[in-house]
């Protein structure tokens, strides 16, 4: 119950800070202290929603901005027009057209004019389908010489001494790869395929392949290379045969058990027919297929062809081939010619990449410009145009795949210096030399070079990773190229560069610290070496540009703190976009080596600066005791800075957590928390002195209503909770991970909550005192007012959120680490204080409560008292006193009951009810020493019964018990309302019960037989033994007298006497008495039977000797028909009054009637006698 009131609370303060505009309630309570728990409680919130938003270990969003921080990191924007070029780039400039062009022909080292006239030769030959006609020639003219930067003259110069030469010897490499789904040949429903490949230029030239046994689906893998005269016009034919072996006619016969279905039969004796009446074996042709020259791509093709077979209109199956034209070429020439065309080419493709309108002048006309590739832009792919003179060139000059691709690693590598390229085109490119490099495919000198265009790359990879923080993180482009550098890093590594190779100079890599005599080839620790001096140079980037010139220790703090969210941002990125990268391709964990790095920088700026402040402050002061509440202190200056510090720190350490947990423990800034001690201590106190201001102050401004219809409670209450509430939250961000700190903390917490609700009761009582008196001239009058009702439902409110809010704090959870911390029995000392402190509190705070409903029964009971003393006098009178006093009670009541909490109400009617009865006792006291009539307590008892009856009306409701008190009043209002002769019976009952209680004789024993026979009482005395001697001879004369009681309802009846027996003390009387009673006698309520034996004295007066009692309910009833004789003696234990104190008797005392002073007489010579 208590936990849902705590919930629905907070539910209530979070829907409440949720409205934007703020009422002017909370504006008054605010201004105070300038909203000193909303704004920390919101940077708290902030911090805890960010942590929500994150992915497990932390977050941080790129526009954090730290609270009142007025420092600006001067970041460079990203250039390029939002591309990561120039990020990545040490040069700011490029190239120009001229430098190009003297490019082309320096740097070719040889004349560039044979490499224009070679590839005019192959284009004039071009082989496939790329360019067949004469007319889709002319763009690749075009195109060559706008890149070979050729006037008209010396191209037509050159085209014709192009066309003069003979046609280059091509081939046509085919590979004859599978097939599928043949049509069944033979008898068995199967075949045996073989395949014949031929060109029309040369029917006779013939290939076969090897014959396949009974498959449908053969495999053969097997390649073949055709002489190629006229690639436009040539057309290669795909035959696929079933070979039929020479078998004789009982060989055949042999496969009738082999044959499947009808069909198969008739195949089967089709065959033998034919080898029985000609002895031929001919092959059977399955199907066939014609790929014209012209339609294969001068790259080569894969493809399925369809299988044919005339006058056969279903397919006959499919045959897969794999086809690529080569020709007879020095290699070491053509690979030559084919890097230097790969850079002419490439040089071109990045000039004039794109084209672009311009508007003119005038504004009317415009014009078509180039614009060149952005650096790292390009991607490896070329112009329509470009890409099919290459083709044509690797064709022609049968160059393998892995010399292309040699070729434009070397030559894109020496662009990449000048014009960066894009990192994903190298690493595509070295995914395909890593095999043959591994398995040493290729030549020393291709490998040479192959590891000095690889060290004009690794500049511009270490570069980026370096400069990594100047790119937009979330740009997938960014990350496909800081994949790109990773995968040729990783690929590299994997690589054994050649003796003596130093892939890393100093002269280029001077951020890295390598020696100058001995060669480096170390990726993956250069890789290291990049990360940390990229995080390093990021470091004092950020240090350089957030200079403070502030010195006040608010400006240090701001400070601090926007250096760490910084290198917190720094992380989250690395941790969310780049760490899976670096894990992935080398193993690297990223974001934890850049961790390592930052800790211990932000240990060496954050703790001087902490431990400084934290020095610097100056204790707070408060009463002694908490009911005086606050007293007055300096200005406090101090505000969240510090603590937002502490969590940006905080949150920096839970990272590292994550991302090192092994090396955690040995961190600079695992124990930041002790920088804080001090801070956090002075908070608490900050904290405590705030919140005593603000309950005074939500006292004081409230109005003790309401705040809402469905609570009964006001808004001081909910403003109290609302501080518990800030300060848990700010404890549970806290997270302080000293489990022996957390103890002192949340005990030094508790003792202030406690402190708080104490202060609030005591505030909030004061505020109430005197509210629903009223006076007139002829009396003084208290009404209980709903503001009387609130303030003890606030009290409770803030009561019961004493447990839960401790339960909130986690207490539990700090005893049990301290257990295993220190020991059990110390973690069970600590929980018991920490028990006693909220108990204690519970205890004062509730006996606050009581307090209160205390005092306002106090204040009803003049009222009460009043009413009940009229009503005792003058209940039988024509009086409205009694009503009076229930409507008051009722008024009051009802007030009560409306606007106090169940649990309250029934507490002020148990009150209520206890002083009530208090006063009735102590009104009954008072007028016995007054000797009231009796009948003045009969009417006290009336208006007694009539209060039960009002009380007891809700008993069922509010669960109100009478108080023990309640009988014993009753009993005495009853017992002095009773007559004088009632409460001489009432005497003799309490006889009774004394002679009950004897357990010897001491004073004799009375033998009797007693019946009643109707309304006849039969008595018998038999004899008396034992009696004490009266006389001076040591006897006595002893007699037997009968009394009927009580004496008021027999007066009409005799009372028998025996005969009096001289000198006996055994005396046998036998005598028998018959007495006659009234129905009405003989059915008497509590009818008593008194023997009084006494000692007859002939000088002087009887003395009494002892009597006896017998109930009439204990006389045995029978008939005539049955006599005294036959019914068992009665042995009576005779006694005398042996004490005055009994109710009874002390009410006869207070009687002035005759009757009782004559009783009061006799009953004291009795006593006297004894």
């Amino acid at each position: 119950m208590e936990e849902e009131m705590w919930r629905q609370f907070y539910e209530k303060v979070k829907e409440s800070e949720s409205k934007k505009d703020r009422t002017e309630h909370d504006i008054r309570i605010q201004e105070l202290d300038g909203g000193f728990f909303e704004k920390f409680g919101t940077l708290l919130k902030e911090q805890h929603s960010q942590q929500e938003d994150g992915d497990g270990l932390a977050s941080v969003r790129e526009d954090e901005q730290p609270r009142s921080v007025e420092l600006q990191l001067d970041i460079p924007e990203e250039t390029g027009e939002g591309s990561p070029a120039m990020a990545l780039q040490d040069s700011d400039s490029e190239p120009d057209d001229a430098d190009k062009r003297e490019f082309i022909t320096d740097a070719m080292g040889w004349n560039i004019e044979e490499l224009y006239s070679e590839i005019l030769y192959e284009i004039l030959h071009i082989v496939g389908c790329d360019a067949a006609a004469e007319e889709e020639r002319a763009p690749l003219f075009c195109y060559l010489q706008e890149a070979f930067k050729l006037d008209y003259e010396k191209h037509n110069q050159l085209l014709e001494m192009a066309r003069a030469k003979e046609a280059p010897n091509i081939l046509l490499n085919v590979e004859v790869i599978e097939a599928r789904d043949l049509r069944p040949k033979d008898a068995n429903g199967l075949s045996d395929p073989f395949c014949t490949l031929f060109l029309t230029s040369s029917v006779a030239h013939r290939y076969n392949t090897s014959v396949k046994q009974e498959t449908l689906n053969p495999v053969w893998e097997e390649h073949f290379s055709l002489p190629v005269e006229n690639p436009a016009e040539d057309v290669l034919y795909v035959e696929v045969w079933d070979f039929d072996p020479a078998e004789t006619v009982r060989e055949k016969m042999m496969k009738i058990g082999e044959v499947k279905g009808v069909r198969g039969l008739r195949k089967l004796m089709k065959e033998i027919a034919v080898t029985a009446s000609t002895g031929k074996h001919d092959n059977e042709l399955v199907g066939c297929a014609a790929l014209p020259l012209k339609n294969i791509p001068a790259s080569g093709q894969t493809l399925w062809c369809t299988l044919e077979k005339k006058g056969k209109a279903k397919k006959q199956g499919d045959v897969k081939i794999q086809l690529s034209f080569s020709s007879e070429k020095n290699s070491q020439v053509a690979s030559q010619e084919h890097r230097h065309l790969l850079r002419l080419m490439l040089l071109h493709e990045l000039e004039n990449s794109k084209e672009c309108d311009l508007e003119e002048p005038d504004g009317k006309m415009f014009s078509k410009c180039k614009v060149g590739v952005e650096p790292f832009q390009w991607n490896g792919k070329f112009s329509q145009s470009a890409e099919t003179i290459l083709t044509q060139h690797l064709v022609q000059c049968g160059l393998s795949t892995a010399v292309v691709t040699l070729a434009q690693w070397v030559e894109f590598s020496s662009v990449h210096v000048d014009h960066p390229l894009s990192f994903i085109t190298f690493s595509l490119l070295l995914q395909k030399l890593i095999k043959p490099l591994q398995n040493g495919l290729i030549t020393d000198d291709e490998e040479k070079l192959f590891w000095e265009a690889a060290k004009k790359i690794l500049p511009s990879c270490y570069n980026g990773i370096r400069k990594i923080r100047k790119l937009t993180h979330s740009d997938k482009s960014t990350l496909q190229q800081l994949s790109a550098i990773l995968s040729i890093l990783s690929q590299l590594a994997t690589l054994q560069p050649p003796e003596g190779t130093n892939l890393f100079p100093p002269s280029i890599y001077g951020w890295l610290a390598v020696s100058e005599n001995e060669p480096n080839c170390d990726i993956r620790a250069t890789l290291d070496a990049a990360v940390t001096q990229g995080a390093e140079d990021w470091f004092f980037h950020i240090l350089e540009n957030n200079n403070s010139n502030d010195p006040s220790e608010e400006a240090q703090l701001n400070h601090l703190i926007r250096i760490i969210q910084l290198l917190r941002t720094d992380l989250q990125k690395a941790i969310e976009f780049h760490d899976r990268l670096f894990q992935q391709y080398f193993r690297f964990s990223y974001a934890k080596t850049l961790y390592k790095l930052y800790e211990s920088k932000v240990a060496e700026l954050v703790e001087p600066v902490v431990t400084e402040v934290c020095k610097s402050l100056k204790p707070l002061k408060f009463n002694d005791r908490a009911t005086d509440g606050i007293c007055d202190n300096d200005p406090l200056l101090m505000g969240t800075t510090l603590f937002e510090l502490y969590l940006i720190v905080q949150r920096f350490a839970v990272l590292g957590t994550g991302l090192c947990p092994v090396d955690s423990d040995v961190f600079n800034i695992h124990n930041f928390h002790l920088w804080f001690h001090a801070g956090v201590a002075q908070w608490l106190d900050i904290a405590l002195y705030k919140a005593l201001q603000r309950i005074k102050k939500a006292v004081e401004i409230d109005n003790l209503v309401p705040v809402d219809g469905s609570v009964k409670y006001s808004s001081s209450a909910v403003d109290t909770l609302a501080i518990f509430y800030q300060i848990k939250i700010f404890w549970k961000q806290l997270a302080w991970p000293d489990v022996e700190g957390s103890y002192t903390f949340v005990a030094k917490i508790i003792d202030d909550i406690c402190r708080c609700s104490v202060f609030y009761a005591d505030q909030m009582s004061g505020k109430v005192e005197g509210m629903g008196e009223s006076q007139n001239v002829y009396e003084k009058k208290f009404e209980v007012t709903n503001e009387w009702c609130l303030a003890i439902n606030n009290i409770d409110y803030v009561q019961q959120s004493i447990q839960p809010f401790v339960g909130e704090l986690g207490m539990e959870e700090i005893v049990t680490s301290l257990a295993n911390f220190r020991s059990q029995t110390a973690a069970d000392h600590c929980q018991r204080t920490l028990q006693l402190v909220i108990d204690n509190a519970v205890d004062t705070v509730g006996n606050k409560i009581l307090e209160l409903l205390e005092k306002v029964a106090e204040k009803m009971a003049p009222a009460i008292n009043r009413f009940l003393l009229e009503g005792a006098e003058l209940l039988k009178q024509e009086n409205n006193c009694v009503d009076r006093l229930m409507k008051y009670l009722d008024d009051n009541l009802l007030t009560l009951h409306s606007h106090l909490n169940t649990d309250n109400f029934s507490r002020i009617l148990s009150i209520i009810w206890e002083n009530l009865s208090h006063t009735m006792y102590e009104l009954v006291e008072s007028n016995l020493e007054r000797r009231r009539p009796p009948t003045f307590f009969l009417n006290l008892h009336e208006t007694l019964k009539i209060l039960v009856g009002f009380f007891k009306q809700g008993e069922e409701k509010n669960e109100t018990n009478s108080p023990a008190i309640l009988k014993q009043i009753e009993h005495l209002l009853l017992l002095h309302g009773m007559e004088t002769w009632e409460l001489i019976h009432q005497y003799n009952l309490e006889r009774r019960e004394e002679q009950i209680a004897l357990e010897l004789p001491n004073l004799g024993l009375l033998t009797v037989r007693i019946q009643f026979v109707e309304d006849l009482l039969r008595i018998e005395i038999l004899n008396a033994r034992n009696l004490h001697a009266m006389d001076a001879n040591g006897s006595c004369d002893p007699y037997v007298k009968v009394h009927l009681l009580p004496e008021e309802k027999f007066r009409t009846v005799t009372k028998p006497r025996t005969k009096t027996h001289k000198k006996t003390m055994f005396p046998l009387f036998d005598e028998n008495f018959t007495l006659h009673l009234t129905p009405e006698q003989r059915h008497l309520k509590n009818g008593l039977i008194m023997f009084t034996v006494k000692d007859q004295d002939f000088l002087g007066m009887n003395e009494f000797l002892g009597e006896a009692f017998v109930s009439f309910s204990d006389v045995p009833k029978t008939d005539m028909t049955t006599g005294l004789e036959e019914l068992e003696q009665v042995h009576l234990k005779l006694s005398r009054p042996t004490k005055q104190d009994s109710e009874a008797y002390r009410a006869l005392e207070n009687r002035h009637d005759k009757l009782s002073r004559d009783f009061l007489k006799k009953e004291k010579a009795k006593y006297s006698s004894s």
